[in-house]
């Protein structure tokens, strides 16, 4: 008998196995979501017992009769979820109203590294003075050994001897945070693809 969770079909005879779409560990996934209604999915996936992390950046209102300071999500569009993501977790998260879809690849939905997503949490939960910043490939990979912010990891920008950037990136959706830091904070790191620093 076919098992169709793990992608098993019986087929001319003998049994067909697809891969599985994003392995047998529970993963970071980026979900895209309808602009505007990112709080709304979250919610949804919070009721459904889905972990989920959707970082949210203070800020000033743009009303013209008024001006408050409002939550508003980091990264527009975009939702977390930490899962094993098989066929019906997929199937799921994509039946959620406001749910888009998963980002992925050919080979199915990618993960993010922890690393990634802890060091977001970090700087969030330390309510340092973030920005939005560009996504960056090139610049040394820095973990922060001392203050509020260690174990973070990024890609060290200097300003100079002193002060620094510290940018941190969820590279699937090309997006980042950056903050300002003393350069004797960190140490330089080399990541290996699939395993935290």
């Amino acid at each position: 008998m076919p098992n169709i969770l793990s992608g098993e079909e019986y087929a001319g005879g003998r049994f067909i196995t697809y891969p599985s779409i994003a392995g047998k560990n529970k993963a970071w996934f980026a979900v895209y979501v309808q602009v505007r209604h990112e709080k709304e999915v979250y919610s949804r996936f919070q009721k459904k017992s889905i972990d989920c992390f959707l970082p949210l950046l203070e800020k000033w209102s743009k009303r013209k009769d008024r001006r408050k300071k409002i939550w508003t999500p980091l990264f527009p569009g975009y939702v977390f979820v930490n899962t094993f993501l098989d066929n019906y977790t997929n199937v799921e998260i994509l039946r959620i109203q406001g749910v888009v879809w998963i980002l992925k690849n050919s080979e199915g939905p990618l993960p993010i590294p922890d690393y990634q997503i802890e060091s977001l949490r970090k700087i969030l939960d330390n309510q340092m003075i973030i920005r939005p910043h560009p996504s960056l490939k090139e610049g040394e990979m820095a973990k922060v050994v001392n203050g509020p912010l260690a174990g973070c990891v990024g890609i060290l920008l200097k300003k100079n001897d002193k002060k620094g950037k510290l940018v941190a990136s969820i590279d699937i959706i090309k997006k980042a945070v950056s903050v300002e830091l003393n350069i004797d904070d960190v140490e330089p790191v080399n990541i290996v693809f699939g395993h935290n620093p």
